[in-house]
């Protein structure tokens, strides 16, 4: 699209904290966790030392015998050092491919072998605990962030190599490798250049343009999603002080928020669904967020209006974006203390003008409706190039410069896109699973979470998580669902029981099979 191509370059990932420190040298990063790769540099530094760190790493991949074009997997513990590793791997002109340390290590070994050739760097405990002993023959050598191992390289023991200079890659050429949620099996990984993830990067700039005043910014995303690269970029490129956090514990949470005042924040949307408890902490922890920010997956209302009312700020707003790891944001739409929901809880929003466009294709020849949701496609040259090792399930998704999100909906009349399910979530015979999650959450505010998926005769089965655990009132169910298509009895799990991916989507065919098993075993 047009503005995603304007001057457009390529993001230049080794040198990005380069660029940041030049313009705010001692602007602030906060972390609530050590790093691994480097524990000495603490819990609070400046741009300016994360750059200094960045190129150390990046003289030690290159003693390592890391060289420009060479592929390098990162699974290693959860930590901010998964994207700093990222960028010190570009800085010498090698490709990271980033796997979520929520991955099982059966998993990532699969993934390694797909990326075939390529460094594989872990950590000690990866190494012994969850990684395979296959992966010594997979990979090309095994480097270690953190620990020993008599099989592998640690980059501790490279310190004061050298430093050598960064190495400047074409923009078309593969800048990172991310890979999907998985929600559907394996994960595909995507292939993104320097010039596809600046693309990815500018509407997400213009969102972040309404911030006119140097906030700091609090982010909870995973760490292996390009996601994190454009909120660093963003963030860090005004000067404005960054909060990373690894853990969303509520009150862990509450007290660096409380305490460090964010003025926005980044987050999933399950996390965000499990901060609505800090609105009723009295230390006011979301007293001062001005901008709520969320992407990867639609959000429930209630938990909009809850965070938003939490805000003591004058106008606070809620920026919603749609997309996925293949795309960037492709849509988007604020949200206001006026805002009542209703039926528009399903509205994602608009395409951003001149980046991006969106398209709904008929599933069964009938325009695309409420009642008839057609496929879902999109246009941004924020697209991935290619899937690594599956550029044939690639193409599958691609028609032209259309690519098919896997979601089915349909738009008004003013253009606004109205997501209803994943093609493969749909119900036969129910409606949108997610207007109903919506309605019960809305309805029941003991709910922290309703997933409905089918069982195996194609019943709709509302899987329920609540506050505490406490048990599920039954009778205020039956009021709270009594307008809503005919479903199964609800099913109490823990929170922490449903199967989540790495960006905390829960996994709903998975949490199919393991309900159609358990009850296959009674």
């Amino acid at each position: 699209m047009l503005l995603q191509r304007i001057g457009n370059s390529g993001i230049g990932l080794g040198t990005l904290l380069d660029r940041a420190a030049a313009r705010h040298p001692a602007n602030v990063v906060v972390l609530d966790h050590d790093l691994d790769v480097a524990p000495e540099l603490g819990r609070r530094c400046t741009v300016a030392e994360l750059a200094d760190l960045v190129d150390d790493v990046a003289s030690r991949l290159w003693a390592a015998k890391v060289r420009p074009g060479e592929r390098v997997v990162v699974y290693k513990s959860d930590g901010f050092d998964i994207p700093l590793l990222a960028f010190a791997a570009a800085r010498i002109g090698a490709v990271p491919v980033l796997l979520s340390p929520k991955l099982d290590g059966g998993t990532a070994a699969e993934l390694l072998r797909r990326a075939r050739p390529a460094y594989l760097l872990t950590d000690r405990t990866k190494l012994d605990a969850e990684l395979p002993p296959t992966v010594h023959e997979l990979a090309e050598r095994v480097l270690l962030a953190a620990g020993e191992h008599p099989d592998a390289v640690g980059l501790h023991g490279l310190a004061g190599t050298p430093r050598v200079p960064a190495v400047t890659m074409p923009p078309d050429h593969p800048a990172l490798v991310t890979h999907t949620s998985g929600t559907t099996g394996i994960p595909k990984m995507a292939v993104h250049t320097g010039r596809t993830l600046l693309a990815r990067y500018r509407p997400q700039a213009t969102a972040a343009a309404l911030v006119r005043r140097r906030e700091t910014v609090a982010v909870h995303v995973s760490f292996v999603h390009s996601r994190m690269v454009s909120a660093m970029a963003i963030t860090l490129l005004r000067g404005a002080p960054l909060l990373i956090l690894a853990d969303e514990d509520p009150a862990h949470v509450a007290e660096l928020f409380a305490r460090l005042r964010p003025g926005v924040i980044e987050a999933h949307p399950n996390s965000f669904m499990l901060w609505e408890e800090l609105a009723d902490d009295p230390r006011e922890p979301l007293a001062n967020v001005r901008y709520f920010s969320s992407t990867f997956d639609a959000i429930h209302p209630r938990t909009i209006h809850r965070l938003l009312n939490a805000s003591r700020r004058r106008s606070p707003r809620f920026a919603q974006l749609y997309g996925q790891s293949e795309t960037g944001p492709v849509v988007g739409r604020t949200y206001t203390r006026r805002w009542t929901g209703g039926t528009d809880g399903r509205c994602v929003g608009m395409p951003f003008p001149g980046m991006t466009d969106v398209r709904v294709v008929s599933r069964d020849g009938r325009p695309p409706s409420p009642s008839s949701p057609g496929y879902i496609e999109v246009r941004s040259d924020g697209r991935a190039v290619t899937f690594l090792g599956e550029p044939e399930r690639y193409r599958q998704q691609v028609d032209g410069d259309w690519w098919r999100m896997g979601d089915v909906g349909y738009r008004t009349r003013w253009g606004c896109l109205h997501l209803l399910d994943r093609e493969v979530d749909i119900v036969p015979g129910f409606g949108s699973t997610l207007v109903a999650e919506d309605t019960l959450l809305a309805r029941l505010a003991d709910l922290t979470e309703v997933v409905v998926v089918p069982d195996p005769d194609g019943r709709a089965v509302p899987v329920v998580c609540t506050r505490n655990d406490r048990p599920l009132d039954l009778e205020a169910w039956r009021t709270a669902a009594a307008d809503l298509p005919p479903m199964a009895p609800p099913v109490h799990w823990r929170l922490n029981e449903l199967p989540h991916t790495a960006t905390t989507k829960i996994k709903r065919l998975e949490l199919a099979r393991i309900l159609a098993s358990r009850n296959g075993d009674r």
